[in-house]
């Protein structure tokens, strides 16, 4: 059972595009001499000094690289930072270490997570466990000389034929500042342009995960085909400002709108043929901003949901439980865990209530078939409170319920709606059928929804479509896709 509720929690973190650590804002860059709070070592710095790296395999079956960066200030005192290089994290604060008599210990509160390991100095290496969210998992650390290039062979390189500019604009109404890039072409304006609007979770400007940068790559293809892009931190994240904790889809939605009025004011733009693109939940954002907007001309919806996010997570757990090879059994009491958990979020309005149903929840199941009491077990309680905060956040009842249908209905402009084959997190045959079904019944007379074989839920040519995948599969964006959408909208934007 207790893989089974494992494999829940992770698909949560999948859902909200944090796979394994949680991603932090380049704020985290900073002098972590100040902030590290205990240095307690009695051993040889020399020990531990440099630069060392590790695999992680979290239940989902991804693989990620962990690599900490230890060194000394001229005072003594110690500097540890944290990279995720497959998610495209680093500078996540150490706050802690300590080394005694070759027992490593690192922490990083702000995930919350740690490390505890033992100094092997035969090989160089640092044999451990990392710990975070109430789960344990094994990870060995070997020191390299050089931090691990991120690069991505269709990430863009330096000089590009177009123009860069780092944007500021705020949403009045919310009181948030929104920090971007804005590309331009280098011929002769006023240009159509789209925004881009990521999926769930707080993602920065480059849509950045399991390494990748789909958004740097996507607006690179475009603004080399004469459109320009804006993209643009989510909030708290990079250089935006805000708090997300109790905000829903529809307060992100504001900041697109947002985003539009600023595009209008550009003389570079032509107001009249501005679009948007939104991924996985930027695809349920965008006809969100559609019906409120008049000023949209066009939205490419890539991945995007057509049914309620209940259904979504059902086939979505489904889906990538059996790519990673559970069991039916497994399979089916899953379901079963996450509709009892899913009907007191729906049923049960009062936060203080529900998340004590839920606990009780969890911890009958652990307690069913581990034959323990999980108030014992400190292990099980952080799992469960790990995901009580998840279940019962604004985001999550508000996605649960949302049914994307009824707004699809009243997007007159047109609309392209992508999907890959492979996808196993917004599977295609259900959301796309409901898309084009919601587009038909709405009277749209110019849309088009489109399955690409091969592709999974990033785009990328892949075999099984599973997120274990993304961080393997060197391919960002599948070319056949980019020019899809390229053409598309160039279509949908030629001046008469």
């Amino acid at each position: 059972m207790k893989s089974k509720i494992i494999i829940c929690l992770v698909l949560l973190s999948i859902t909200v595009a944090s796979l394994g650590c949680t991603s932090q804002s380049d704020k985290s860059k900073q002098n972590n001499s100040q902030i590290n709070e205990t240095n307690n070592i009695t051993g040889d710095l020399k020990d531990i000094e440099g630069i060392w790296m590790g695999n992680l395999t979290v239940p989902s079956g991804l693989e990620l690289r962990i690599v900490f960066n230890i060194s000394t200030n001229p005072d003594g005192s110690i500097n540890a930072s944290m990279d995720s290089p497959d998610q495209g994290v680093s500078g996540i604060p150490v706050e802690s270490v300590s080394y005694k008599n070759g027992n490593l210990n690192l922490g990083v509160k702000s995930i919350p997570g740690s490390f505890e390991g033992v100094y092997k100095e035969n090989n160089e290496t640092i044999e451990g466990e990392w710990k975070q969210s109430g789960s344990t998992f094994p990870l060995v650390l070997n020191r390299i000389e050089k931090a691990p290039e991120t690069h991505r062979e269709q990430d863009p390189v330096k000089p590009y034929p177009y123009t860069e500019e780092e944007v500021v604009y705020e949403n009045k109404e919310a009181g948030v500042k929104l920090a971007g890039t804005l590309t331009l072409p280098q011929s002769e304006g006023p240009f159509p342009a789209v925004i881009l609007i990521t999926g769930s979770g707080q993602q920065n400007r480059n849509e950045e995960i399991a390494g990748h940068r789909p958004f740097l790559v996507l607006s690179d293809y475009l603004t080399r085909q004469g459109i320009a892009v804006l993209r643009v931190d989510d909030r708290g994240i990079g250089g935006s400002t805000g708090n997300v904790s109790q905000d829903t889809t529809e307060d992100f939605a504001g900041d697109v709108l947002t985003g539009v009025e600023y595009l209008k004011n550009r003389k570079e733009i032509d107001p009249s043929r501005i679009g948007l693109i939104g991924h996985s939940e930027g695809g349920l954002i965008a006809p969100m901003v559609a019906v409120k907007s008049p000023d949209i001309a066009f939205i490419v919806l890539m991945a995007a949901p057509g049914v309620t996010g209940e259904e979504i997570l059902y086939m979505q757990s489904e889906r990538i439980a059996r790519a990673e090879g559970a069991s039916n059994e497994t399979i089916v009491q899953n379901e079963a865990l996450m509709r009892r958990m899913y009907s007191v979020i729906k049923e049960e309005k009062n936060n203080t209530a529900a998340e004590e149903e839920l606990r009780e929840i969890l911890r009958t199941e652990i307690a069913n078939t581990s034959g323990q009491k999980t108030e014992s077990s400190g292990h099980s309680e952080a799992v469960i409170d790990a995901q009580v905060t998840a279940l019962t956040s604004p985001w999550m009842r508000f996605f649960l319920t949302y049914d994307p249908r009824p707004t699809l209905m009243k997007v007159k402009c047109p609309v392209l709606a992508i999907n890959g084959e492979k996808d196993l997190q917004v599977p295609p045959e259900e959301n796309l059928r409901a898309i084009d079904d919601a587009l038909k019944a709405g009277g749209n007379k110019d849309y088009i929804v489109k399955e690409l074989p091969g592709l999974n839920h990033l785009f990328q040519t892949a075999k099984t479509g599973s997120p274990s995948e993304y961080a393997k599969i060197e391919e960002t964006i599948s070319p056949d896709a980019l020019e899809i959408i390229g053409n598309w909208i160039l279509e949908h934007t030629q001046e008469e």
